[in-house]
């Protein structure tokens, strides 16, 4: 996995392409719920070609949250793999949505 830069102020953006069996089984639902339970800011929407994208601002602790959660998925989900890029943090979120 790619290291994760971390902004002046400590915090850090990834950016994540989830491939697998990742839609229809509430994975956005539940991505959004586990986002909000531990702080991290962005958005996850679904893709044409049945892979999920998500985009997540939090700390150190939180994007490594995050990503585990997202490599793994909800009780029903099958994630045969996770593309990680890290960008750089712009703290332009206010909450976690997910996207149409």
């Amino acid at each position: 996995m790619k290291q994760i830069n971390e902004s002046s102020n400590g915090m850090r953006r990834t950016h994540l392409i989830i491939t697998g069996r990742v839609q229809g089984v509430l994975f956005r639902a539940n991505t959004k719920k586990h986002a909000e339970k531990i702080g991290v800011k962005g958005w996850v929407r679904n893709l044409n070609d049945d892979k999920v994208e998500a985009v997540g601002e939090g700390t150190k602790e939180q994007i490594k949250d995050f990503v585990a959660y997202c490599s793994k998925g909800p009780e029903e989900a099958r994630v045969d793999d996770i593309v990680l890029e890290d960008e750089e943090y712009k703290g332009e979120f206010k909450g976690f949505v997910i996207r149409y």
